[in-house]
């Protein structure tokens, strides 16, 4: 049986609507003598990042376990603190063909969400990046208190849109958030670049 057309679109973040340049990170990390992707490393250890993405602890609260892990190797609290705020000022970049995309949906009459594991600077973000007018519904992990992939976090995904899952269309560019997806009912495509949106428009129904 044929999966009924996807009337509604949920896009991810993090390397689908917003690039990060690894360059800049590096940056840090020799400015500061430290490791080559120690950064990310200890940002993303679960343990920590796990707390921050359901709302447990704060953007900042996490950006200072991340400051205190450094110490050592940084030469002291007061360098780490340093290289961890240098680090955050960057906020990434919009990826143009995907904001053209998403204007080009909504234009059509087609609701869009973002579904993102955030944290609480989330909304500071989009505003800096120029995305706060450009989506109909933002479902940011931190606010809904469980993350992708869960099936709840789809859930509550879905009714933001006011869409059932059978008809969202789901983008992000990991596997384990597709897979989650897809558990929940939705249809799900992963992102690896431009040429992925003919199939994308293809798929919605406009």
């Amino acid at each position: 049986m044929a999966r009924e057309r996807a009337t509604a679109l949920l896009v991810d973040l993090d390397g689908v609507l917003r690039r990060w340049d690894p360059a800049v990170a590096a940056g840090v990390e020799r400015d500061y003598g430290l490791a080559e992707g120690v950064l990310t490393e200890i940002a993303m250890q679960w343990g920590r990042l796990q707390p921050v993405l359901t709302g447990q602890v704060s953007h900042a609260d996490w950006v200072a376990s991340v400051a205190d892990a450094l110490a050592d190797s940084a030469g002291g609290p007061q360098r780490a603190r340093a290289a961890v705020e240098q680090w955050q000022r960057y906020r990434g970049e919009v990826d143009p063909d995907v904001l053209a995309f998403v204007r080009e949906v909504r234009a059509a009459g087609v609701r869009v969400g973002l579904g993102t594991n955030g944290t609480d600077l989330l909304d500071t973000d989009l505003a800096a990046l120029g995305l706060a007018d450009e989506l109909d519904v933002v479902v940011n992990s931190s606010v809904v208190g469980v993350h992708k992939p869960a099936k709840e976090y789809f859930q509550a995904a879905c009714a933001a849109l006011e869409t059932p899952p059978a008809r969202v269309l789901f983008v992000d560019d990991e596997d384990w958030a597709i897979r989650g997806a897809r558990a929940a009912g939705l249809s799900a495509y992963r992102w690896d670049g431009p040429s992925g949106l003919r199939y994308l428009r293809a798929a919605l129904a406009y």
